[in-house]
């Protein structure tokens, strides 16, 4: 599916609470940002319940039930889960990971909300999911008849948005803050090898381990979990977090002069990630042009010049790593300019 525009949670609440009421809505999205999650909150809204059905483990005869033979005519009957009296949201979650077979069962259900002589109760409401084809995850092709039966919307992850519902859902506090210092890092695209990847699901999944080992968890087994959850990169500088937070390493005293870079072999780790930390803080709030920068953004433009040549004279490799462009995210050109300019200047002064 190729779809121009993307929404976020809550435009897709918002889609689901007009477009849903009304006609089948299909959710596209990457495995672990919360499908699922968002129509389970969807119909607890609405105070229907909330009936799944997993695509990839159905057969035709689970929707359209088996035959029995009344009055001498043959009638089908529709399984239990989907023959209710009362409306409910049917959510038909990875609704493309079905066979076709499977698919043309569907195929009243969603147009017609019927199946052979069974209409949904009035109110009802059906809703599909799937993971895209380049998630590496199980799909196959969705036939033009089905998919024209359906409203389409991607869902993307919103670090925002994940931060407000995880502020009130006892996400551990490592986790919490760790997304707030990184939000690029809250999901990964899928990788073509068999290994964790991060998503909003995988964070969640590491919060609860480590609030299950309790608050004098260990550094090695914080290692096992956020490796046994994480991107290979994101477990790496997660561990670094938690080293630089438990070392009371801080950006912000860095970046002020107040508080010196860590110096020590064992604290390479925790030097990285500041300024990977230092790196990201740069891109989010320095202007594209020189001419829109604020008071604010001058002074972390002059703490940070001086810091990276500081680091520079620790390592010049994390240094450079500081200013080179990842993940596509690039530093301002006018920024990175400067910055070479005043090196010299600023070695100089700082050997004086």
């Amino acid at each position: 599916m190729n779809l121009t525009i993307t929404v976020n949670h809550k435009q897709l609440l918002d889609v689901l609470l007009n477009v849903g009421l009304i006609r089948p809505v299909f959710i596209w999205g990457a495995p672990g940002i919360g499908k699922s999650a968002i129509v389970q909150d969807f119909a607890d809204s609405l105070g229907l319940p909330c009936v799944s059905l997993l695509g990839s483990q159905l057969a035709p005869e689970d929707i359209i039930g088996v035959p029995q033979i009344r009055d001498g005519y043959s009638v089908f009957c529709p399984p239990r889960t989907i023959a209710r009296q009362e409306p409910y949201v049917l959510f038909l979650d990875e609704l493309n990971a079905c066979t076709s077979e499977v698919q043309k069962a569907f195929y009243s259900l969603i147009h017609e909300r019927r199946i052979g002589e069974y209409f949904l109760p009035e109110g009802s409401i059906v809703v599909g999911a799937g993971n895209r084809a380049q998630d590496n995850a199980i799909t196959r092709p969705m036939s033009s008849a089905l998919v024209n039966r359906m409203f389409h919307v991607e869902l993307t992850a919103s670090p925002r948005l994940w931060l407000e519902w995880a502020a009130g859902n006892g996400i551990h506090p490592y986790v919490y803050d760790y997304i707030s210092s990184r939000p690029d890092h809250l999901w990964a695209k899928p990788p073509k090898s068999e290994e964790p990847f991060s998503t909003p699901r995988s964070w969640h999944m590491l919060s609860d381990a480590v609030h299950s080992y309790g608050p004098d968890i260990g550094e090695e087994a914080l290692r096992i979990l956020a490796t046994g959850c994480l991107s290979p990169h994101h477990a790496v500088q997660f561990l670094a977090y938690i080293r630089q937070i438990r070392s009371q390493y801080a950006l912000d005293k860095i970046l002020s002069g107040a508080q010196p870079w860590p110096e020590k072999a064992e604290e390479r780790d925790v030097l990285y990630f500041l300024a990977q930390s230092l790196r990201a803080r740069l891109v989010k709030e320095l202007p594209a042009e020189r001419a829109k920068l604020g008071s604010d953004s001058q002074t972390l433009v002059l703490q940070a010049k001086d810091r990276i040549t500081e680091l520079a004279n620790i390592s010049l490799e994390i240094a450079r790593m500081a200013v080179t462009p990842e993940d596509g995210k690039e530093l301002p050109d006018w920024f990175v300019v400067e910055l070479f300019r005043d090196l010299p200047r600023l070695a100089d002064k700082r050997n004086g």
